[in-house]
């Protein structure tokens, strides 16, 4: 059985693909694994070479011939031009090979679970549209299944990043990007934005928990059913907040506790998508908190 746990951002979590917990960081960790094994050709030769050098060739005691009308050596010309040609053609190849294959917008699996992500002022809010579930600061997936988030923010842009897992992508007001990746083992790993976007910028980091999926069922089927995501809910948390304070905000205890909830609105992602393609009108501007694009007039004043 699960049992709840307050877990705070950078203690003991997984937070860099040399902890990969999925194919996609696996994948990127092969990659530079392959990087540092073909720069040692370059890179070898130079760090024995030199103290070889510099021991062979000193002046208490040469051992070389001295040449001084040595100019030019066609052996040494290819290698010192051409293994660095070969390096960076391998290079090239293999670093189009991993962006072709790790391409955020291909699924890595059939029936992905589908997860919306939107950013906010400092937090995260993860809905997932089939389970009818909606979180702040927590993102729970279960191992084996291939996972599409879609992203977008409710603010200025923003960056996710979940390094253990999966790449890096942004997020834009009005647009939608996506991100699919998978756990291939449980644990519990660190996103977050890394777009700078204000004094809550450090304090915008949320919990990935890769659970069984009889533990991702037990998850879903005991959300609480006090607080509803609706549109009240979701205007207070738009607010400038961290997630303490907008526990606060809540009628929740302040602390850093992710928030779980049932989703009231299903279609509460388009309509956050949707309010920034209306032309100026009092829906756009006080609805699920506004947009906070500027006004008519201080936009006439700028023309």
């Amino acid at each position: 059985m699960l049992a709840p746990q307050i877990v705070h951002a950078s203690s003991g979590l997984d937070q860099s693909f040399l902890q990969p917990m999925g194919p996609v960081a696996e994948e990127q960790f092969n990659h530079l694994l392959r990087v540092i094994g073909i720069t040692m050709i370059v890179i070898l030769p130079v760090l024995i070479g030199v103290p070889y050098i510099l021991w062979r060739y000193r002046y208490a005691k040469p051992r070389g011939e001295y040449r001084p009308e040595w100019e030019f050596s066609e052996r040494l010309e290819w290698a010192l031009w051409g293994v660095p040609v070969v390096v960076v053609l391998v290079l090239a190849g293999w670093l189009w090979h991993s962006t072709a294959k790790l391409d955020p917008y291909d699924p890595v699996g059939p029936e992905p679970l589908q997860v919306q992500a939107v950013g906010l002022d400092w937090k995260w809010v993860f809905i997932y549209p089939d389970e009818g579930i909606a979180t702040v600061n927590e993102l729970a997936v279960p191992v084996g299944r291939p996972v599409e988030l879609t992203l977008t923010t409710d603010t200025v842009m923003q960056s996710l990043l979940i390094s253990s897992l999966t790449g890096q992508i942004y997020a834009m007001p009005g647009m939608t990007t996506k991100l699919n990746f998978a756990a291939s083992r449980t644990g519990e790993a660190e996103g977050e934005n890394t777009q700078f976007n204000g004094r809550g910028f450090g304090r915008q980091k949320f919990i990935v928990r890769a659970l069984d999926p009889a533990d991702y069922a037990e998850w879903v089927g005991n959300v609480p059913q006090t607080l509803v995501l609706d549109e009240p809910t979701y205007a207070t948390l738009r607010r400038q907040s961290v997630l303490a304070d907008a526990r606060t905000d809540l009628g929740l205890e302040k602390s850093a506790e992710p928030i779980v909830m049932t989703l009231g609105e299903t279609d509460l992602f388009d309509r956050i998508i949707a309010k920034y393609h209306r032309r100026r009108t009092a829906d756009r501007d006080s609805g699920l908190g506004g947009t906070g694009l500027p006004s008519d007039s201080a936009s006439e004043g700028n023309r």
